[in-house]
């Protein structure tokens, strides 16, 4: 068996620098959950997973139109 010399300082900085390297790994770019959801949502809608949105007011705008004329119509 061979036995190498050790440096003690040296091989101390280098385990607290690997410390700090798998420790750098583990750190997360967001401070709270919903800065997360909303990174999330805002790179599926890039993505085009949501699909476009529908206007669901101009929906129920004509309908209120075509109700309104067909009660004029039956009351002329």
């Amino acid at each position: 068996m061979l036995i190498t010399p050790h440096n003690e300082p040296a091989d101390l900085n280098a385990l607290e620098a690997a410390v700090a390297t798998t420790r750098a790994g583990f750190a997360c770019m967001f401070s709270t959950s919903d800065e997360y959801e909303d990174a999330l949502v805002m790179a599926r809608r890039a993505e085009g997973r949501y699909g476009s949105p529908f206007d669901w007011h101009a929906l129920l705008l004509t309908g209120c139109v075509f109700i309104l004329s067909g009660a004029l119509l039956m009351v002329l």
